[in-house]
């Protein structure tokens, strides 16, 4: 069962955000991070165990919103670090895309993963039917998670909108820090 399942029939809370909702998790679901980065290097969870992690899902490189809010999450990225926390964004094109995409937007304070197969997508439960000008496909779904340093999810935001999300995203670390 997806991650976002599994953590949604245990959701606490929502906290209300102007741009997006984070749903606290009570129960805690594992998250499987595993896969390629732009420059070519493995990742997955264990390799992080201790650290915050950041995974945000987005539909296409150099497409306007998945630009904008990477850029944002490159902006926020030293504090993000501050904060003990890793960033990582994830979506179904190569790494050869991945690495254009870097290239030209300049984000080398945090690494894209490349998911092709969408084994990620579908163990996060982000790869969904979507429509668009009357049209049904199937396709990512703009969502963040907050995982732990024990590798356990404890905030999603689904449906993302991109302004302001990835500020969103470093309150609700600080708060779940704090707390």
């Amino acid at each position: 069962m997806p991650v976002a399942k599994k953590a949604a029939a245990s959701a606490a809370a929502v906290k209300p955000n102007k741009a997006n909702k984070a749903i606290l998790e009570t129960t805690y679901a594992a998250a499987p991070l595993a896969g390629l980065t732009s420059d070519g290097e493995k990742v997955c969870t264990k390799m992080h165990a201790g650290k915050w992690l950041v995974v945000y899902f987005y539909p296409k490189d150099m497409t306007p919103g998945c630009t904008t809010e990477s850029r944002d999450f490159q902006s926020l990225a030293r504090a993000f670090e501050k904060e003990g926390a890793l960033v990582f964004g994830v979506s179904k094109d190569s790494c050869e895309s991945h690495r254009k995409f870097v290239t030209k937007e300049g984000l080398h304070d945090f690494r894209l993963i490349s998911d092709e197969s969408g084994a990620l997508c579908d163990a996060f439960g982000v790869w969904k039917e979507k429509k668009n000008y009357g049209k049904t496909y199937m396709g990512i779904e703009r969502s963040t998670f907050l995982v732990d340093p024990h590798g356990q999810v404890r905030a999603r935001w689904e449906k993302v909108r991109v302004d302001g999300h990835a500020q969103a995203v470093l309150d609700t670390l600080r708060a779940l820090k704090t707390a």
